[in-house]
């Protein structure tokens, strides 16, 4: 009976937290975008663009959508783009200067990502460090190895059979971006429809709490970890399918990118609210204001200046319905 009542008490928190995520209101501003973009733009309903929109919010969405489920427990991991790159370079060298069957080396690049994430989340729980702090550390360590194995060149020659995981499409439709919406149907699946979901919106509202509720909590935050790093190989990887080379500077933008997405599309930095599926909207709205940008010919600069405004704007539009919702239970309990 008590076990019953623990997760009945984890799915209301779950329940709970997507109601007060602001996802629904981002898809209305995604869909405001669209239209407006449309309108101003002749070039953007282009079917070339929309194909690059869409491969790029790929990317963008893989890293949000794995870091939306760090964010959920109230932790998030600076390295996401380093270990993308690394878990790359390492693929490309496997098939390029090993010789090493290309399937097999892209299997071996995924178990590496997944290696990567399982030893932040070992470091950070066992060490009972702050998950800032420690990625940060682990993003140096990751990305100084990229340097000294590569030594700052590009991996070339990637063999041909792999690359259309990158630059092809499924009809109109980029490979990427199918993959994408993949790793966010099954990691919707593991948040709504398993029991690790329901605890992990317990952990996200209290660490002590679910404790106490008896779930093992740092297996859990090191399980995510894991999967974190696992989704961040495969985005670096099919971003090198895309290149046809594996480079150094593969995923620097996406630990801002990721947890603007994740933050735009609802999930509380706090932990405990949100729903994965708003970090591909956040991860919309990201790529098409940079695509806006591209469009009417404004320097690329821009575009980490405008992110950094969106995401300000973001995290002060969550704080505000905090606020407001706050002072309405207020007045509720007081009338």
């Amino acid at each position: 009976m008590d076990k019953e009542k623990q997760e009945k008490k984890s799915f209301h928190v779950m329940i709970n937290a997507i109601k007060k995520s602001n996802m629904t209101a981002m898809a209305v501003v995604l869909v405001v975008m669209i239209i407006i973009a449309s309108i101003v733009s002749p070039y953007f309903l282009n079917v070339y663009n929309l194909q690059s929109v869409l491969r790029d919010l790929a990317f963008i969405g893989m890293i949000g959508i794995a870091q939306s489920l760090l964010l959920l427990v109230g932790e998030l991991d600076l390295s996401v783009g380093k270990i993308a790159c690394l878990s790359g370079i390492l693929s490309g060298m496997l098939m390029v200067h090993a010789g090493i069957n290309p399937w097999l080396a892209l299997a071996i690049g995924l178990l590496l990502g997944l290696l990567f994430g399982f030893i932040n989340g070992i470091i950070i729980t066992r060490l009972r460090l702050n998950s800032m702090v420690a990625t940060i550390g682990m993003q140096g360590i990751y990305g100084g190895i990229n340097l000294v194995i590569t030594k700052g060149k590009a991996i070339t020659g990637v063999p041909e059979q792999i690359q259309f995981l990158g630059k092809k499409s499924l009809g109109p439709i980029p490979i990427p971006f199918i993959i994408c919406l993949i790793v966010l149907v099954v990691i919707l699946f593991i948040v709504k429809k398993t029991k690790t979901g329901r605890y992990i919106y317990a952990i996200g509202n209290s660490k002590e709490a679910a404790k106490i509720l008896g779930i093992k909590v740092d297996k859990i935050r090191v399980m995510i970890y894991s999967i974190v790093g696992f989704i961040s190989a495969l985005a670096g990887i099919l971003y090198v399918c895309r290149l046809g080379s594996a480079q150094t500077a593969i995923g620097e933008a996406w630990p801002m990118n990721s947890i603007a997405a994740s933050v735009i599309g609802g999930i509380a930095l706090t932990g405990g609210v949100g729903n994965p599926a708003g970090a591909l909207i956040g991860a919309a709205v990201i790529t098409i204001i940079q695509n806006i940008i591209v469009l009417f010919g404004v320097n690329s600069y821009w575009q980490a200046a405008v992110s950094g405004i969106v995401v300000v704007l973001a995290i002060s539009f969550s704080s505000i319905s905090a606020i407001v919702r706050e002072d309405r239970q207020k007045r509720i309990k007081l009338n």
